[in-house]
């Protein structure tokens, strides 16, 4: 009789349970908005894409499109925060005098700077590498060098020998070698090795030291 008695005693009770949970049920869905707006920045009123919306109270949320609008379901007297990147962070409590399942915001982000801490980024491990590197630079010539290197009279001496003949001076060539044909047209052309003056052209160029090679000319 005992256990009959518990068993039938949570089922008196089980009319005024089920009709207290269908009217918090019912409070529960009166309660719900459709919390949608969008967020701009405060001073150009321009966008802010891809806003943080986190309801803190249901921990629910979402996240605002490229256009900075956004919309999920909360609760009358909700708090929302809005976080963005590069903004202070905002919040924004739902009023619960509403009449409607539906409120829209307009929430404005206010810029923030962030001063990031200097970070000094050397190319050496250590004090060590970067003194022996600062000895081992080769400093690259200026301008001044570089045009005291290209009027060494050796270089311009060795750049004109080497340099080929252009057409002036290939017309030059051909046309004393024919007047000195046309100058001994008919005759025996002389031989140099007798000639005094082609002598004392070879013995001075051989003073200048035009017979030696470059490498010698160039010490």
């Amino acid at each position: 009789m005992k256990e009959c008695f518990l068993f039938l005693f949570p089922l008196l009770f089980y009319p005024f349970y089920t009709n207290s949970q269908q009217i918090y049920n019912l409070d529960d869905d009166r309660n719900l908005v459709q919390f949608s707006g969008i967020t701009i920045t405060a001073d150009s009123l321009n966008p802010v894409p891809y806003t943080r919306i986190f309801d803190k109270t249901s921990h629910r949320g979402t996240t605002s499109d490229i256009s900075g609008y956004f919309s999920f379901v909360a609760h009358k007297n909700d708090t929302v925060l809005f976080t963005a990147l590069g903004f202070k962070p905002a919040s924004f409590i739902i009023p619960d005098t509403i009449t409607k399942q539906r409120y829209s915001l307009i929430q404005l982000m206010t810029s923030d700077t962030l001063t990031l801490t200097a970070a000094y980024i050397f190319p050496w491990p250590t004090l060590e590498d970067f003194k022996r590197a600062f000895i081992e630079t080769k400093i690259p010539d200026d301008d001044l060098e570089i045009a005291r290197k290209n009027l060494l009279a050796a270089d311009i001496r060795m750049r004109a020998e080497n340099y080929p003949m252009d057409a002036q001076m290939n017309y030059n060539n051909y046309i004393e070698n024919q007047t000195s044909k046309l100058y001994y047209f008919g005759q025996q052309q002389p031989f140099q090795i007798f000639n005094p003056f082609a002598w004392a052209k070879f013995i001075k160029a051989w003073k200048e030291g035009k017979f030696k090679s470059q490498e010698e000319r160039l010490k």
